[in-house]
Parts: structure tokens; sequence; C-alpha cells
């Protein structure tokens, strides 16, 4: 429950509320002219405060962001959890949050500055959630939310809140209604969530199918089987890469040894040439060797004797002196020849050598080089997969395009099919909740309407996600249109409190009762009365005092309920910020 109300501006009246209904009544004072209205007496601003401290956003429109009275905080004394919790908010600063209390439980604990507690607007939410109607922290788009939860046990009039019972909202989508009333009622509130997700793909779909009408998507998309295809080549082309990638060893000498191996083959061409080089000279050498044979001494003499020389004794002499000279030059060339002959076939030799470890060296670092590669090889190839996963990507997209274009619609009407049917199936499983959803709504407006068919609820799982539909005789009236609210929102609270998924407290502010019956007025009074006190929930509602019901069910007394702060806006210091404003 609400303990109480209150704010450090000093003409602000607190309001102190109790178990059970508490009734906050704006009274029209005396001198008031048909200039007063009491519909700024504060009624609907004590609705908006709960809102502001409960982690609404404060926006330059909001009533607290006012210049006068934005520097001033605003305070709830209130349960959560069992646990007596104060919090406290001005609209100068909207966040954080001054908070007081257990946070034992806290799935956010707040933080200790200044000598008090404080925690983000955001974070407070994740608590109320939590101690609430037990949210966690989702992330999905369209998941519940505390804000939306409880915003159908204090609807506000300004954000047409008192139009749809099951609407807490003018503007709350499909989605929203659907998922948080589903969570409320106990349901799979992941079924609607899905068929959010399906409408927001149709919308897409539809979108496309214009672009593509309007031709600005002709030229770019294939048809989906000639773009799979090419999906699949890309596909098969990074996959490749990749396993190159994975296989390669990156050695970070790479060049090096690429420089070493371009030098050895150069250093073995030169040492083949100079190979060839020696073997030409001996071939030379061998061949002058064959050729250098001194003439025979006889055949010189028979020359002479047949010219008719004799000679002389002395030149005989000096002649074999030659002979013998000529011979020795002779063998002394051949014996260099053969002495070159042996140092070319050395040199060759030696290359040889030198040939069979410089190829042996380069078969290791081709060896090397063949099974690995330098680390810009790498990038570059690391780069390449990264544009190849970029056209595929593309591609993929395309094919998605196209293939939504061309069987989209199939798919999501067989999608918006099985959702129906699981949704029929969450519903026959939980058969006991529905059960007990309506036959709760169909007690209390019973009891409203003392008929036992004044009433129904209907949970329909439609083609469209659940559609909770209400009809009350006479529905067509603003009056038992608002009294549809009036019992949908007690079965969310009855609901809520047997669950424990309930914020403890229901507030009607003073617009539901508009157009309604004054007998009507007073048996909703009094049922609320009752049913607060037999199930333990707090029930606090605005009227206006001329709309205060005479005629009530034997028993009861608006009176025993009524707050002894009156509001009047009849005055300059009537309203509940004891000064006018705006």
């Amino acid at each position: 429950m609400i303990h109480r109300l209150y704010s450090d501006l000093p003409s602000f009246k607190e309001l102190r509320f109790t178990e059970g209904l508490n009734i906050l009544l704006a009274e029209k004072s005396e001198g008031a002219t048909e200039r007063h209205t009491r519909n700024r007496a504060g009624k609907s601003s004590m609705v908006e405060m709960v809102h502001f401290l409960l982690g609404s956003n404060a926006r330059k429109d909001s009533l607290f962001r006012t210049p006068a009275i934005a520097n001033y905080e605003f305070g709830m004394e209130f349960d959560l959890a069992a646990e007596r919790t104060t919090v406290q908010r001005r609209g100068a600063k909207a966040s954080p949050l001054a908070v007081e209390g257990d946070f034992s439980a806290w799935p956010v604990q707040p933080r200790l500055r200044d000598g008090r507690y404080w925690i983000s607007n955001t974070n407070w939410r994740l608590v109320l959630g939590a101690l609430m109607f037990g949210l966690e922290d989702y992330q999905e788009s369209w998941a519940p939310t505390f804000r939306s939860m409880i915003s159908y046990f204090a609807r506000r009039e300004r954000s047409g809140g008192m139009q749809v019972p099951v609407k807490q909202s003018e503007k709350q989508a499909t989605a929203d209604q659907q998922v948080n009333l589903s969570h409320l009622l106990g349901l799979d509130w992941t079924i609607p969530l899905k068929w959010q997700q399906v409408r927001e793909r149709e919308k897409n779909l539809a979108e496309l199918k214009k672009s593509l009408k309007d031709g600005s998507l002709g030229q770019v998309i294939d048809k989906a089987s000639t773009l799979k295809t090419q999906v699949l080549v890309a596909e098969d082309r990074v996959n490749r890469l990749k396993e190159q990638v994975a296989d390669f060893t990156v050695v970070e000498e790479y060049h090096d040894l690429e420089q070493e191996a371009s030098r050895i083959t150069t250093d073995l061409a030169a040492l083949a040439d100079e190979n060839t080089l020696d073997h030409r000279y001996i071939s030379d050498l061998e061949r002058a060797m064959e050729e250098e044979t001194p003439p025979s001494p006889p055949d010189l003499q028979e020359l002479y004797k047949e010219a008719g020389v004799v000679l002389p004794d002395l030149v005989q002499r000096r002649f074999d002196d030659v002979k013998s000279f000529h011979e020795s030059v002779v063998q002394n060339r051949r014996s260099y020849l053969q002495t070159e002959v042996a140092a070319a076939k050395e040199r060759i030799a030696e290359r040889a050598e030198k040939q069979q470890r410089l190829d042996a060296r380069r078969g290791e670092i081709m060896q090397i080089l063949n099974a690995s590669g330098a680390l810009d090889h790498f990038t570059a190839l690391q780069a390449e997969i990264t544009r190849a996963e970029v056209e595929l990507e593309t591609l993929r997209q395309k094919y998605e395009t196209a293939d939504a274009l061309e069987s989209g619609t199939t798919k999501l009407k067989m999608e918006r099919a099985r959702l129906q049917e699981r949704l029929r199936e969450d519903y026959t499983e939980q058969q006991d909740v529905v059960r007990k959803a309506i036959l709760t709504f169909q007690r209390i407006s019973s009891a409203l309407y003392e008929d036992t068919a004044a009433g129904s609820l209907t949970l329909t799982p439609t083609e469209n996600g659940p559609e909770f539909e209400i009809e009350i005789q006479g529905a067509k009236s603003r009056g038992v249109s608002n009294m549809q609210i009036f019992c949908f929102d007690m079965m969310l609270t009855l609901l809520g409190i047997e669950r424990g998924r309930s914020p403890g407290f229901l507030i009607h502010d003073s617009h539901l009762f508009d157009g309604v019956d004054e007998r009507q007025v007073g048996t909703a009074l009094a049922l609320g009365a009752r049913l607060a006190e037999e199930h333990g929930f707090q029930y606090i509602v605005t009227l206006n005092t001329d709309d205060v019901p005479t005629e009530v069910p034997d028993g009861f007394n608006v009176e025993d309920h009524t707050l002894d702060v009156r509001l009047s806006d009849s005055t300059e210091d009537g309203g509940i910020f004891g000064f006018r404003f705006g």
C-alpha cells in the first residue's frame, strides 16, 4: 500500500493513506464561481505524482518540470515486497532518485552518496518491475515492462487511459497491450511478442514490395534462385580462403630467404659458367699436347744431305745441342700443359662440391618457402577473406530480400497460423488461469450490476494474437464503458494479489466515474472497499464532492473512507500544491 505522499514544498498538502478504500475529495468552496473548476484541484496531479515517483519519464512537458515546483523534492512512502520503502525525486534533476528501505531483495543496489542512497531511474524501474511483477531485465524489444504494467493500476486521463479497458494509453501499441496483459494474467507473453515480430516483418515486406514496384530495387535484386547459387559459390570461396589461412605458417625471415635463394641461383649459374670455360680450356690443352711433337733429327740430317751439304763435326755437335734443347722445351711445355689440365680439373671438382652444397641449401629454402609465407602475404590473405565475407553477406542480404519478396507473404501466413496454434495450446495448458480470469471478471461485474449475466471477459486466440474482449450490457454509454474498466482493473488486481504479481494498490481517478449513474458509483465504491478488505489491497479513488453518491449499499458509508485532506480549486491555495501555477 501507499502510506503517504509528501514534499518539501511548504504549501504542499501531504496525503496520508490507510488500508482498504481511500477517497480523496475535491470540493467547491464558498465563493467559487463558474470560472473555478475542481479539475485543477490536484486530483489528477496526485496520480501523476505517483507515476513520477514510480519511474515515469520526466520530459520537458512533465508537471514536475514546471519552474514553480521543479526544484522541490516530492516523496512517497509505500510497501515494496512487504518492506516499508521511501522514494524521493525532484523535477529539476529527475535521476537519480533518493531511496530508503531494505535493499536486500533488490536486483540492483543503490549507491550511498552524501549520506543518502541513490538509484538511477532506469535501475529503479528494474527494481520495481522485479519486486512488483516478477519481471527480469529482458533485452528483447516489446518485452513486458514495469511502466506499461503499472499504468493499468493507476490509469491517467491525460494519456487516454480511460477509454478502453485493455489499453492503459490511447497510443499503446497492440503488441504492448498483448504482451503485458498476457504477463499479468499468467499466460505465455512470448507468443504475442513473436506476433509483433511477424507484424514488423510484414511491414518490411510491404515496404520492399513498394520499393520494387517503384523500380528502386528492380535493378539490384535478381531472382532468389540465381542469388542462392551465387551465395553457395561465395560461401565455398570464403571456406577455401579460411582453410588456407588455417594452414598458413608465417616466417618472419621469408623475404631474407627469398633473397638468399635468389643469390644461390645466381652463384650456381656463375659456377656452371666457370665450369664450362674450364672444360673448354682442358679440351684446348689436351689438343695442344697432342700437337706438340718435336721434328725427328734424322729427318733434318737427311734434308741437309739431299741439299748436298755435309755438316762439319762442329755443326753436328751444335745440332745435337739444339736438338736436346728443343726436346727439353717440348717436354717442359707438355709438363706445363698437363699441370694446367690438372689445375682446371681440380677447380671443376671444387665447384662441383660447392654446387652440391648450394643446391642442397636452395632445396631447404624452397621447402620452407613452399610450406609457409611472409607476414604481408598472410595479411593480404586475411584482407581477401574480409572482402569475400563482405561480398557473401551482401549476396545473402540480396537473397533474403528476393526470397522475402517471392515467398515472404506465404511464410508469414504460415507463421501466423503456427503462432495461433501455439496460443491455443497455451490457453489449453493454462485453462485454469484463463478460467480464473473469466470467472473473476464475471463475478465482479455481477456484483456491480447485481446481475449474473451483466458482463463477460473473453480471451480469443486470433490470427493477430490474443484478443481480450469485454462485454457489459449497455456498454455503448460512457458510464457503462467506464465500468468495464472498473471491472477489468479489479480483475487484474485480484489475480495479481493471488499470484504475488501486483503493486498492492489500485488507483482510479475521478474521470473513471464521469457519466456513471450515481447509484452505480456508490455500488462500485462499496464493492471496491469490500474487495480491498477481503483480498488485502489498497484502493485509492479521487472524486468531486458533488459526485459523491448518496445512494449506497447498506452498511457502506463514504465518509468512513474519506481522507482528512480535501482539495479545492475555488481558491488560490486549495489545490494539492497549495498555490496555482501554469
